[in-house]
């Protein structure tokens, strides 16, 4: 499979988009394309879809499109649910429609093969049986089983109807569906968007591991590190190809940028030269000819433009605290959160001048936490207590404003009354807001421009204590750039949350691990906590696992070491178990292939039939495997 567009272009009535396309895709390729906000990203992708938005660039060569190969492209945007009575299940199972029916075929033709073993009858089943392995036929419920589990969906909510999820919901579904079909290109954008750390991480191993070519536009650095070999960027409406992944992509840059601004000036410096010499000469008639050398040598010159400085506009702050706070910024001892009823508990205590990150899976409290310290909801229970002076500056991830109607400036201005309107617009040009852009009304704002005005208000309010609750949200990679330096050098105490794994670990110093029965305090970065979950899984006695609180049993070391070595060393014969039984499935299926074997109706019935024997067996131990997993990871006991 191979995609690739030469010279071509996009514009919008006048304005150049992109001037110069040359893109490729070739097959298990696995691209990002990165850039700006309002680059033409999200632009480009649509242009690989639908070809009648390219025109010819400015390049020297001829524009062409150039397919070879079945390309079928897969974008998120493409898919819609047609029934919206249909169960979430149902939705999933569309996608594996050619093996549903191939297996209903293969179960009609080993009916009919009991009645009549003719050999074309024979052969038609054998080569069903042949065509449903190559389309992991025998795999395919243990895929999605696997993907709803780690999207964050129930066992439950395979029964659901389509019209009982939310929006967000119903994405994460399509998205699934996407996936799960495996278009020759995937082109995904924004995928990390809604998901929480263990659907990325997962998303992640999937598309390392997918088999056909992968096409993303993302900011997530550490996603794209780990996944793409080759990254596209727009910038000044030029798009440049990069080998390697992200972080190869910006050393790449930089080192360009540094050779070509040396090569320019070394080159303008010589160009000085010369003309100063033929300048000087080219009136003396002795002289003459050599001064006209020199500038037919810059004639012959191949001019060298002067590299475009990397476009870094973006807003800052000079944070300053209106007062000190004490030494202890809050305590929290037994905390019940949620409403109505209690989702998680908590305890920790949070000192002057900590940046405490909070991660972990959507819906099982992480936001709450934040809403509870901040007063917008009360607490189910427990203690919390703030310390001396404490402040606070709160950033909810919706970001809602009292009167949408107002103008930036009105807005700003409703906050801080008794600043001048130098000072207001001074304030807003720092986040971005020149000129005409201060008398925008902020219901016509994107989600970058609002997540900017919440963010000056904030600043500009001097608290000692940050809660923010997902703020690189509609930021690009350089807006989270600017917005880990100003949060590393902020002088006050901070609580965040975050999907964002690259700017957790850059600001956290120490995190709040939420999972589906506990909340986990670590004192640490995110890439220890990364390492040290790790090792738990080899290790007795991690802190990681056993949490003395969730043991049914009595808390005694012993009882709770014995334990967890049982179920250590069940989950290690079972993996080696279902490893035996898979290799049993392929000697049966090559059997099965032999020609003495192919044509003889009774012996292919008994094969297949110990292959249906043995799944079923794989699944009971699947499931067992998982559970004791499960069990191992949430650190209880039964």
């Amino acid at each position: 499979m191979n995609y690739k567009i030469t010279n071509g272009s996009i514009s919008y009535g006048a304005e150049t988009i992109i001037e110069e396309i040359d893109f490729e895709i070739k097959e298990k390729d696995k691209i990002a394309i990165v850039g700006r906000n309002g680059s033409g990203k999200t632009t480009l992708l649509k242009a690989l879809i639908d070809n009648s938005i390219l025109e010819e660039g400015i390049g020297q060569d001829k524009f062409n499109i150039y397919k070879q190969g079945d390309i079928n492209i897969g974008y998120l945007k493409q898919i819609n649910f047609e029934n919206s009575n249909n169960t979430m299940l149902e939705e999933i199972l569309e996608v594996y429609e050619p093996i549903i029916k191939l297996e209903k075929r293969i179960s009609s033709l080993s009916e009919e093969l009991q009645k009549n073993t003719s050999e074309s009858l024979i052969k038609e089943y054998t080569n069903a049986l042949e065509k449903f392995e190559i389309l992991s036929g025998y795999t395919y419920k243990k895929e999605y089983e696997i993907a709803l589990k780690k999207f964050g969906f129930t066992e439950e909510d395979k029964a659901k109807r389509i019209s009982e999820f939310s929006g967000g919901q119903k994405t994460k579904i399509s998205f699934l569906k996407l996936l799960l079909s495996k278009p020759s290109i995937l082109l995904l954008d924004e995928p990390t968007n809604h998901l929480d750390i263990t659907a990325i991480e997962w998303l992640e191993t999937y598309l390392k591991n997918y088999p056909k070519a992968v096409v993303i536009v993302s900011h997530d650095r550490m996603f794209l590190d780990r996944i793409v070999n080759k990254v596209y960027e727009i910038e000044y409406a030029r798009l440049i190809e990069y080998k390697g992944n992200y972080t190869e992509f910006e050393k790449q840059k930089r080192i360009n940028y540094e050779k070509q601004l040396k090569d320019f000036e070394y080159q303008q410096a010589e160009i000085k030269r010369l003309r100063a010499i033929a300048d000087r000469f080219r009136y003396k008639p002795s002289k003459a000819k050599m001064a006209l050398s020199k500038l037919k040598k810059i004639e012959q010159m191949t001019i060298i433009e002067e590299p475009n400085k990397y476009d870094l506009k973006t807003f800052h702050t000079n944070f300053q605290l209106k007062k000190e706070s004490g030494k202890i910024i809050l305590t929290a001892k037994n905390l019940q959160i949620g409403y109505g009823s209690s989702i998680a508990q908590i305890s920790f205590e949070l000192y002057k001048g900590q940046k405490l990150g909070i991660i972990g899976e959507n819906g099982i409290g992480k936001s709450t936490l934040l809403k509870t310290i901040n007063g917008s909801i009360p607490k189910i229970s427990g203690e919390l207590n703030y310390g001396y002076n404490v402040s606070i500056g709160y950033f909810d991830q919706q970001i809602e404003f009292e009167d949408t109607e107002r103008t930036v400036f009105d807005e700003m201005y409703e906050k801080f009354p008794d600043l001048t309107t130098t000072q207001i617009r001074t304030m807003l040009g720092s986040f971005l807001f020149s000129g005409d852009d201060v008398f925008k009304k902020i219901n016509v704002l994107s989600g970058g421009e609002k997540g900017r005005l919440r963010l000056c208000e904030i600043f500009k309010t001097g608290s000692n204590l940050l809660l923010l609750d997902e703020p690189t949200n509609h930021m690009d990679i350089i807006g989270k750039e600017t917005l880990e330096e100003i949060l590393k050098q902020y002088p006050g105490t901070l609580i965040f949350v975050s999907h964002d794994r690259y700017f957790v670990n850059k600001i956290a110093d120490s995190l709040l691990v939420f999972e589906s029965n506990k909340v986990t305090y670590f004192n640490g970065k995110y890439d220890e906590y990364v390492r040290k979950k790790e090792e738990s899984n080899n290790k007795e006695d991690s802190p990681l696992i056993i949490q003395e609180k969730n043991i049914k049993k009595e808390n005694n070391p012993y009882f709770i070491n014995k334990e967890i070595n049982k179920m250590k060393n069940r989950v290690a014969k079972l993996e080696k178990e279902i490893e035996n039984r898979e290799e049993e499935i392929k000697l049966i299926q090559n059997e099965m292939m032999k020609e003495e074997i192919s044509t003889d109706y009774i012996k292919l019935k008994e094969l297949e039939e110990k292959i249906q024997s043995i799944n079923k067996e794989i699944e009971g131990k699947m499931l067992e495997w998982e559970q004791l997993n499960m069990k191992l990871e949430q650190g209880y006991l039964d």
